[in-house]
């Protein structure tokens, strides 16, 4: 024990010094880095303990009414018994085993791909539960009652426009990105055009456009879903995107890759498809997270169409006339799940880097 107590002793004073040493080495290096390290340092004394003392210390936890909040906290009441509406929007409370359902059948497939190895089998596990997750969400199958687009809502909505707005948008983007790398002046033009179109324009146009403009082309008494619109909009829009992201992942790879597997005999798309596009792919995550977090949080536009996702969730909530002025609880509670999403989406993309980063050490 005293041998123990000795050594102990010992790397107390190393451990400080590295500390010691890291502060100055990164945060107290040059007046400059002083300066903005102590401003850093004050703006998070200045806005921490107030933030901690408003949203903790003296915050309402429990009760089920307004009257059950107070003193100046935060009244997470409201979050409590709000929180259906927060998850579900409008969907009917009969029904909600099946968005529960949904979910448990998420975790094992994400569970399943640990273990799958096949890359057609993992595709086949995917597509089967995005056909039994729309079926349990719309019903209208298997004497599942019919629940309309209309009655979707909340974190529900918005993990359903972002899933399948990536889904999909990442194969088109794909096509478009081998269209823009073409020698096919008519392919290359076509995509070049489409990119740049849509590029040019922000998502809430498109959004207006797939809403409002498209069902004029239809022919009259043909009706299209709005939500089904807005995922169309949603999805051609984060393709351009993802298409030059994928452009970029191309671009980067040394012409001796192509020339090597000309050499080797393989045809155009074996080229691209076994040889080229997975060591893009690879280049390109970082990016394409990027994009793919980008879409989550644009995903609240969808609002100005009157789809109400998780953050219109918060107005119609704070507008009942029984908890009027708790705004600031629901954005806040907003926040921090949205938060969550991005930041489990930034740590699967650097487990993806880490697995496929073929590069020397």
């Amino acid at each position: 024990m005293a041998v123990f107590e000795t050594i102990k002793a010992k790397k107390a004073p190393s451990n400080t010094k590295g500390i010691v040493h890291w502060l100055r080495v990164n945060l107290f290096s040059t007046p400059a880095n002083i300066a903005m390290s102590l401003s850093a340092i004050a703006l998070l004394l200045w806005i921490i303990p107030p933030f901690i003392q408003w949203a903790y210390i003296d915050a309402n936890f429990v009760g089920t009414t307004r009257e059950d909040c107070v003193g100046n906290g935060a009244c997470w009441v409201f979050i409590k018994m709000k929180l259906d509406m927060f998850m579900y929007g409008f969907y009917p409370d009969a029904e909600v085993w099946r968005l529960k359902t949904a979910l448990i059948l998420f975790l094992f497939v994400i569970a399943a791909f640990k273990y799958l190895k096949n890359k057609m089998l993992i595709f086949l596990v995917f597509t089967s539960y995005m056909i039994i997750a729309y079926v349990l969400v719309s019903g209208g199958y298997f004497d599942l009652t019919i629940v309309p687009t209309t009655k979707w809502g909340g974190l529900m909505l918005t993990i359903v426009v972002a899933t399948v707005g990536i889904v999909f948008s990442f194969p088109i983007g794909i096509i478009i990105a081998f269209g823009r790398a073409s020698n096919l002046p008519i392919i290359r033009s076509i995509c070049v055009t489409y990119v740049e179109f849509i590029r040019g324009v922000p998502l809430i146009t498109i959004l207006f456009m797939s809403s409002i403009i498209l069902p004029l082309f239809f022919p009259e008494g043909v009706t299209f879903d709005k939500l089904l619109r807005a995922l169309i909009g949603i999805t051609l829009f984060q393709a351009a995107y993802v298409a030059e992201i994928i452009r970029g992942g191309l671009q980067s790879i040394p012409s001796g890759q192509y020339e090597a597997a000309d050499a080797q005999g393989f045809s155009y798309w074996q080229k691209m498809l076994l040889i080229i596009l997975p060591q893009a792919l690879k280049v390109a995550i970082p990016n394409l997270v990027g994009a793919f977090i980008s879409l989550l949080q644009d995903t609240t536009l969808v609002l100005i169409i009157g789809l109400f996702d998780l953050l219109a969730m918060v107005r119609v909530a704070s507008a009942d006339s029984s908890w009027i002025g708790m705004e600031t609880e629901g954005y806040v509670f907003v926040t921090f799940v949205f938060w969550i999403f991005c930041y489990l989406m930034s740590i699967y993309s650097k487990k993806l880097e880490n697995r496929y980063n073929t590069n020397l050490r």
